[in-house]
């Protein structure tokens, strides 16, 4: 008889609502063993492909097998530092378990799972470091930084990593909510980093605190550039600098990283009665999940699109039904209302779908009619731009980059290096595909590969 894939216990849909305790627990000993027992171990693995790491996932899951965890542990840790954090927030139904063999049929072997369970229950392996003399500066303590230091000190280089904020870990910290991802977690996998010898430099701005051209004066023999893309994207519409509107960057960051939920908070959030959220992607779920647990009423999922093109992982727009978020489809935003300054509702017109786009996708067109929807707050979730600060300051000292129509850094697509020798690019400041912390990974360990190449020439 065929093993069943072997699925998480889950919080219960109406506890979890007020509180930001983890959702999902980890795979129980018994079930792990199952589950890795469902794995064929195929010639030509599939979900190796799908992975932009490229994890040995048959060899690690063959580990498991045979009762060998810590082995399982050093399989993953040779592609990614991040096993705990990847297993939880990463697309694996779009990526590895997207390309497992068995959903073909049925259900994919439950790669994530047994990778968070993997990266819970093991340690990272000290490494033997052989300095080369060589350093090099990271802008940004993201998947994309966390993923180049980590390669980049295996090499035997100095790395110091310099950081913005006041805690390390980028979107990981501030953009995924702790239930989705527990900060104890990610202060493991950072903490992994430190035991390394990775350096970290936090409350520096790059570009403002100090620039490009002083950590080359600095000795910094190469810079990988992965500050994140914290330019929020608005909607354009009248009523958008009221009172009671938020981008979804400034609302997670405010929750997230400053306890703005909490009754001492410096910076408190203004509660209201319904709140819309406007996207339809995991930002946007992370926001209209966290609007629940800080004590509104009622939260709205408002996407222009039909469900069918909501571009989130199906486990979040799951969790986020199960929690009670209302879902508003072919609504576009027109105009948020005024009230003595304050947010008081917003007008959207109904859409319909027409044409697919250039992104494959149904386009939606305005049908003329109108309605309303009575919300007292508005959390915008349309995806970010890049930040032209260190672009900026980069001019200033004669350093002026290649960029995009978009403001993006343009980069060879392979090593990951912009137009100014030595200096490098990636995650959301040049994004390739879709903006995730497994691309983010991928593209700093293509930039890790070419700045070890470029420093050993």
């Amino acid at each position: 008889m065929a093993v069943e894939r072997q699925h998480v216990k889950e919080q219960d849909k109406i506890q979890r609502r007020s509180n930001f305790d983890p959702v999902e627990s980890n795979l129980t000993e018994e079930q792990v063993k199952l589950e890795a027992s469902r794995c064929l171990n195929c010639k030509n693995p599939r979900c190796v492909k799908g992975c932009p790491v490229n994890i040995q996932i048959p060899e690690f899951i063959q580990a498991i097998k045979e009762g060998n965890l810590d082995k399982a542990g050093e399989i993953i840790r040779q592609t990614s530092m991040l096993p705990s954090v990847c297993g939880r927030v990463c697309p694996q139904e779009r990526q590895c378990e997207g390309n497992c063999i068995l959903g073909i049929k049925g259900e994919a072997v439950a790669i994530g799972a047994l990778e968070r369970y993997v990266g819970d229950n093991t340690s990272a392996k000290n490494v033997e470091i052989v300095p080369t003399g060589k350093k090099v500066a990271i802008v940004g303590s993201g998947c994309a930084g966390i993923t180049a230091a980590s390669d980049l000190r295996k090499a035997g280089h100095e790395v110091t990593i310099f950081e913005a904020l006041h805690q390390c870990g980028g979107g990981l910290r501030y953009g995924i909510p702790p239930f989705r991802l527990p900060r104890t977690v990610l202060d493991r996998e950072i903490k992994n980093l430190k035991d390394m010898g990775v350096k970290f430099e936090k409350n520096v701005i790059v570009g403002k605190s100090i620039t490009l051209k002083q950590l080359k004066e600095d000795g910094y023999d190469a810079i990988f550039i992965c500050s994140g893309a914290g330019l929020p994207k608005m909607m354009n519409i009248p009523g958008e600098n009221l009172n009671g509107v938020y981008s979804a960057n400034e609302f997670l960051t405010r929750v997230n990283l400053m306890g703005a939920d909490g009754k001492d908070a410096v910076t408190p959030l203004r509660v209201g009665k319904a709140a819309a959220v406007i996207g339809g992607g995991n930002v946007a779920m992370d926001a209209a999940r966290t609007a629940v647990r800080v004590g509104f009423e009622k939260v709205y999922i408002v996407y222009r699109r039909t469900e069918a093109e909501l571009p989130a992982r199906l486990e979040e727009i799951r969790h986020a039904k199960e929690e009670g978020v209302i879902f508003q489809f072919l609504h576009a935003p027109v105009e948020i209302y005024n009230k003595d300054g304050y947010a008081a509702g917003m007008k959207f017109e109904i859409m319909e779908l027409g044409e697919p786009d250039e992104s494959g996708r149904r386009k939606p067109v305005g049908t003329g009619r109108y309605t309303d929807l009575d919300v007292d707050s508005v959390i915008v979730a349309l995806g970010t731009g890049p930040n032209p600060i260190i672009q900026k300051s980069a001019h200033l000292d004669g350093l002026d980059f290649e960029v995009d129509s978009k403001g993006y850094f343009t980069v060879n697509p392979e090593t990951r290096e912009t137009s100014i020798p030595a200096i490098f690019a990636g995650g959301d400041v040049a994004p390739v595909g879709t903006s995730n912390a497994i691309n983010a990974m991928g593209a700093g360990k293509k930039a890790a590969k070419a700045i070890n190449e470029y420093l050993r020439q």
